[in-house]
């Protein structure tokens, strides 16, 4: 089975944003990812991570004022300067966290314009990455428009084929499930249907983007899915729990038992 992970960014949040990497621990995780660490000393999280034994594998890139409906800028025409000062902001706190992946929001776009725009800034970020943290892996990932309306990216193959326009080898692919299913209609075939491996898995339950243990995704399928087809990095928990999170937790000790 995958090695799990919990993004406690959504999960754990009956504690305080410290305590939660050793409550992930204690429940079964084996890693953690953090949406938007921003707002805390990278120390701190860094030695609250070291002493659960709760290493950070992903976060992502500023996303800018998200209440205020940003989602990050990457393929914002205009926004080159502040998406360079915000990646290597992100870049700094990725190093300090010791994240192996650092996820780029794309942000609210569209056209043409774009797309150059998210081609070329992507293409500087992974440059700027392979000089500055070499083991450091970049990722994309499709959104749904249902959840993201106007969101640039929201199809796999035209995520595919930026990847494969740049061919940069730190710059890869996040694979959401539950995006895919909203996006697709079948998560299990999109994974089938993809050209490359991606970095990264997300999963949470369709509808509604709660425990991925029931709905319109065959969660045990899909993780043996997984395992079958190679896939050897992670796959976090990215879903708002019904009720607490620990009570919610019987997906993790089914496909763990597995």
């Amino acid at each position: 089975m995958p090695r799990f992970a919990a993004n406690l960014s959504l999960l754990f949040t009956e504690c305080a944003p410290l305590d939660r990497f050793a409550a992930a621990r204690a429940a079964g995780f084996q890693g953690c990812e953090l949406l938007f660490p921003y707002d805390h000393a990278a120390a701190d999280l860094a030695q609250a991570a070291e002493a659960a034994a709760l290493p950070v594998v992903l976060i992502n890139t500023p996303g800018g004022n998200w209440a205020g409906g940003e989602r990050g800028v990457a393929a914002m025409p205009g926004c080159e300067a502040r998406f360079r000062d915000e990646f290597d902001q992100a870049l700094e706190m990725a190093g300090a966290l010791g994240a192996g992946l650092l996820h780029v929001l794309a942000g609210l776009a569209g056209g043409a314009a774009a797309r150059a725009t998210y081609v070329a800034n992507l293409r500087w970020a992974a440059a700027r990455a392979a000089a500055s943290n070499p083991a450091l892996r970049l990722t994309i990932e499709p959104i749904n428009g249902h959840d993201m309306p106007g969101y640039f990216l929201q199809d796999f193959a035209e995520a595919q084929a930026i990847l494969a326009e740049i061919a940069a080898p730190n710059l890869g692919l996040q694979f959401d499930a539950y995006h895919a299913q909203r996006i697709t209609g079948d998560a299990r075939a999109a994974w089938d249907d993809l050209d490359m491996m991606p970095l990264h898995v997300q999963v949470a339950g369709v509808p509604g983007r709660h425990e991925p243990q029931s709905g319109d995704i065959d969660y045990p399928a899909f993780f043996t899915q997984l395992d079958t087809g190679g896939y050897a990095g992670w796959v976090s928990g990215e879903y708002n729990p019904k009720r607490g999170t620990t009570e919610g937790l019987g997906w993790l000790r089914e496909a763990s038992r597995g």
